[in-house]
């Protein structure tokens, strides 16, 4: 857990926000989403997607890596629960470690993240994609963006013991997701369920259910992702 010193996510948008004299309205209509998604991503009970959080810093004119000062690379807290426990199931409800990246990952995620009027296409060759790499042992391949759409469009490799989550927690977020893997196998973990996938098998769910991919085999576990409406709640 981050340092009590240290603001939230969320927390440092708002003042960010706030010290720019910038409404909460007026970042919503700036980033072209709802004042609602704000309100949320800055109390903590909801995180931005990639492209959000771009478009936030891009609005407020900081940096990503300014918003993850001070937490030495150790994480933040997101929504969700963590094991095999939702919220309010426990006595004490626990909130899911999300690993935040290295300074070096935080560059390439500034550098992954489209600008939401930014078109990536319509022809994307294989050798031309923006990636990006996590800690946790997972790359993200960018295979495209229409302006005006509220889509990620991904392939998603795992490598061998590779995990959504570095932390081992369930995640939750905006958005509803749909994958489908052509490589590997892995396993996803949905709610108080789990799934193994192989390939030809295909997923889809709502991103607020919380969830975990894991590989857990010998090969690199390869698919596509659809993730809609990241930004529209």
């Amino acid at each position: 857990m981050a340092p009590a010193s240290v603001p939230s996510l969320g927390a440092r948008i708002r003042q960010e926000r706030l010290a720019k004299g910038v409404s909460l309205r007026a970042l919503a209509r700036e980033i072209g989403v709802s004042a609602s998604l704000v309100s949320q991503i800055e109390t903590g009970k909801s995180q931005p997607s990639v492209s959000t959080l771009y478009a936030i810093t891009t609005a407020l004119s900081i940096s990503v890596e300014s918003l993850f000062d001070g937490y030495g690379g150790d994480g933040y807290e997101g929504d969700g629960y963590e094991g095999d426990r939702y919220e309010g199931e426990a006595a004490e409800p626990r909130a899911v470690t999300v690993s935040a990246a290295p300074s070096t990952v935080l560059h390439a995620l500034a550098a992954f993240a489209a600008d939401p009027g930014r078109r990536i296409g319509p022809l994307v060759a294989a050798g031309e994609r923006e990636t990006l790499e996590l800690d946790s042992g997972v790359v993200w391949e960018r295979l495209g963006h229409v302006p005006g759409t509220d889509v990620d469009f991904l392939q998603v490799t795992y490598r061998p013991g590779g995990s959504s989550s570095s932390s081992g927690g369930l995640m939750r977020h905006a958005g509803t997701e749909y994958g489908c893997l052509t490589a590997g196998e892995l396993v996803l973990t949905l709610g108080f369920d789990e799934y193994t996938l192989r390939p030809g098998d295909a997923v889809c769910f709502e991103s607020t259910t919380p969830h975990r991919y894991r590989n857990d085999g010998a090969e690199p576990a390869v698919g596509v992702w659809f993730v809609f409406g990241g930004n529209a709640r």
